[in-house]
């Protein structure tokens, strides 16, 4: 039999998924794997029911529908300032785990070096070497899981192509100032490298951090590409939705890249996710809410 291919053996299969798996098995309470303990909001169920009768069976836009991309672009643009083009800046994926490997194979060339913040979401080290890439890790040191400037510039002196920014952390839950990723924004264009950052937790953040995106702050708008997902903000962890967001110049390569992956997400749930992505500010508001009476009561506040 031939060998299979010897970068896989870098890395093992997802250690999550295998324990949400014992965990199933065994009946135990599952801590590795991000499911949230409460149902997708009414309005999303109800849209849900409604695509599932309605024209919306074959495939979208490979980039994304339409009607889905207008409502992320509006959605994005009122939480960050930012004019999102809806035509220009956005690749719909299955989920921010594809958008991660569109972004990671659009900035990456085979032989590139990729900064990742350790410890760090399994998939990002594994997504660098499958894109040929090598990752090169900076800790992040408790209790706070701030980063040394001086181990993070060493790491930018091996002229890395990218580095990967999860804000907030998973599984740290550090939540990045204005001012780091300011320095990490300046680090990158010294060296001429993309920053891409991942935020599935953007709405889930405690007082008194607050969550400041990247891709908004003076001279981002080239080398930031951001990553998200819906999974956790609407509670459709298995619908798979996410998206890259990113200059123009970027998101024209990557929709190459997003194609041969997966042609596109699923058409009926992006009509259904737009009921989400419509939400007033006070369903944010109660999410953090209820987010934070979770860890009081698991801290035993």
């Amino acid at each position: 039999m031939p060998a299979t291919a010897t970068r896989l053996a870098a890395f093992t299969e997802s250690v999550i998924r295998g324990t949400t798996r014992l965990a199933n098995q065994h009946g135990a309470i599952n801590l590795a794997q991000g499911f949230p303990d409460f149902d997708p909001p009414e309005e999303l169920l109800g849209a849900l029911e409604k695509a599932a009768r309605g024209p919306h069976h074959q495939y979208a836009v490979t980039w994304g529908a339409p009607r889905f991309r207008d409502a992320l672009a509006r959605k994005i643009s009122r939480f960050t300032g930012l004019e999102v083009d809806p035509d220009r800046h956005l690749v719909v994926t299955c989920g921010s785990t594809e958008a991660m490997m569109v972004a990671m194979m659009t900035a990456c060339n085979p032989g590139d070096k990729v900064i990742v913040f350790s410890p760090f979401y399994e998939n990002y080290a594994a997504d660098a070497i499958l894109s040929g890439a090598e990752p090169i890790y900076v800790a992040l040191h408790p209790p706070d899981f701030g980063f040394d400037r001086d181990e993070l510039t060493k790491a930018f002196q091996q002229k890395p192509k990218a580095i990967v920014v999860c804000n907030p952390s998973n599984p740290t839950g550090k939540v990045f100032t204005r001012d780091e990723l300011m320095f990490i924004l300046q680090l990158a264009e010294e060296h001429d490298a993309f920053v891409i950052m991942d935020e599935p937790y953007e709405h889930i953040v405690f007082a008194p951090h607050e969550h400041v995106y990247a891709a908004a702050l003076p001279g981002a708008a080239e080398r930031v590409i951001t990553c998200n997902s819906l999974s956790k903000t609407y509670s459709i962890t298995g619908w798979r939705l996410g998206y890259v967001h990113a200059a123009p110049e970027v998101i024209a390569q990557a929709r190459k890249v997003h194609d041969f992956l997966t042609v596109g997400a699923a058409a009926p749930l992006q009509e259904a996710a737009v009921a989400g992505l419509e939400l007033p500010d006070s369903y944010y508001a109660g999410l953090r809410d209820l987010y934070t009476a979770k860890r009081d009561v698991f801290l035993g506040y």
